[in-house]
């Protein structure tokens, strides 16, 4: 019978025995650091039996066991150097083989799910920060608008007196004897939107509380209104003033509100204009269950950026002369009374805003219930 030409792995070591403890230490810090991750895999899949599949409980466990056995194979590599069991080495990397097998299968059997799920955290975590940033954005808004509300309730408290004497005075001005038809209608259209500061004014930004209930509005003579109002400004900047109407443009809101919402809109679009010669159009459309209303300015539009937080209150494109409360009562007032609002806006093509506003404020439901409604939004 011939010699076998394989040695045991001690005789091996012989030939470099200076090794021999370079081997014992490396591989003894190898098994105490493979038996350190099996504990804590199985102590992890204790913690979190609670939260997650049985399936993936006994597949993390069979992980950890895979981990320990093979750092056993390397406690074997130490022990059979002086002591020839090589049965129980045989024997472990046998269990160490089935368990890679095991693992290896699961992985292959969980590859989609694993995948699916890094990238939805993944998904998440940018999800995360960007909910961040808004929510630091909205605290900074509701900060604005907390500053905002105090220093207007100081303002509503300075103006109404003077504004009161206002009207008093125009009053006083349309009995006299010498005052002309012209003179009349005038001091009463005065007279309106004083009225209108005073109430806007007492609200103090709470949505423009009102307590009486919605009537028929015709948007041509509110247009006209807003023509009559914004004149001085027209003159100024020499901007064309344009309004083009269709259909029955009769609606139900609350006046006020709605001379509110033309008035900001066409505002805006006059001071984005150029100077001389530019058009600012106020198109009214009625429709069946709706009027649409459409303002168009030749400005320099608005930039992307600013685009999508257009309506949101603290935004502005006018710098510091701009204080962000514009287009953001226009969206509160248009939304309370069920209607939406739209802008395009191309740089250099000027804006275009667009209401649909609904002839009825809700055709189900009563004036006294959609009061209480207003009123509710307001408070």
């Amino acid at each position: 019978m011939s010699a076998s030409p394989l040695m045991p792995h001690a005789v091996c070591w012989r030939a470099d025995q200076h090794l021999i403890w370079t081997m014992v230490i490396s591989n003894a810090v190898t098994f105490l650091s493979y038996t350190t991750i099996c504990l804590t895999l199985l102590s992890l899949a204790r913690r979190t039996r609670i939260v997650i599949a049985r399936d993936w409980v006994y597949f993390l466990t069979g992980f950890a066991l895979f981990i320990v056995a093979c750092g056993s194979t390397h406690l074997l590599e130490v022990v059979t150097t002086w002591s020839p069991i090589f049965w129980v080495d045989a024997w472990t990397n046998i269990l160490t083989a089935a368990l890679s097998a095991y693992v290896a299968l699961q992985l292959i059997r969980r590859l989609k799910a694993i995948s699916f799920g890094i990238n939805d955290y993944a998904e998440r975590l940018a999800r995360t920060e960007d909910e961040k940033a808004q929510m630091q954005e909205t605290l900074l808004a509701a900060q604005k608008l907390e500053d905002w509300s105090r220093m207007s309730a100081v303002v509503t408290h300075e103006i109404g007196n003077p504004l009161e004497a206002i009207q008093n005075i125009l009053y006083l001005i349309r009995q006299s004897d010498v005052s002309t038809p012209e003179i009349v209608r005038l001091t009463r259209m005065a007279s309106e939107e004083a009225d209108r500061v005073l109430a806007i004014s007492r609200s103090t930004l709470a949505f423009f509380r009102q307590t009486s209930a919605p009537e028929r509005v015709d948007l041509r003579a509110a247009a006209e209104s807003v023509r009559f109002l914004l004149d001085p400004v027209l003159r100024r900047r020499e901007v064309t003033f344009n309004v083009r109407i269709s259909g029955d443009v009769l609606i139900e809101a609350l006046s006020g509100e709605v001379r509110q919402v033309l008035l900001n809109l066409v505002r805006n679009a006059c001071e984005a204009s150029p100077r001389g010669g530019s058009n600012v159009t106020l198109t009214l459309a009625g429709l069946a269950d709706h009027v649409d209303i459409t303002v168009t300015d030749e400005g320099t539009g608005i930039p992307p950026e600013v685009l999508p937080t257009i309506f949101q209150f603290g935004q502005t494109t006018k710098g510091s002369q701009g204080n962000g409360m514009g287009l953001w009562t226009v969206k509160h007032i248009v939304d309370k009374h069920g209607g939406e609002i739209h802008v395009q806006s191309e740089p250099g093509k000027g804006a275009t805003f667009t209401i649909e506003w609904p002839r009825y404020v809700n055709a189900s439901t009563p004036h006294s219930r959609f009061t209480k409604r207003l009123r509710a939004v307001s408070a």
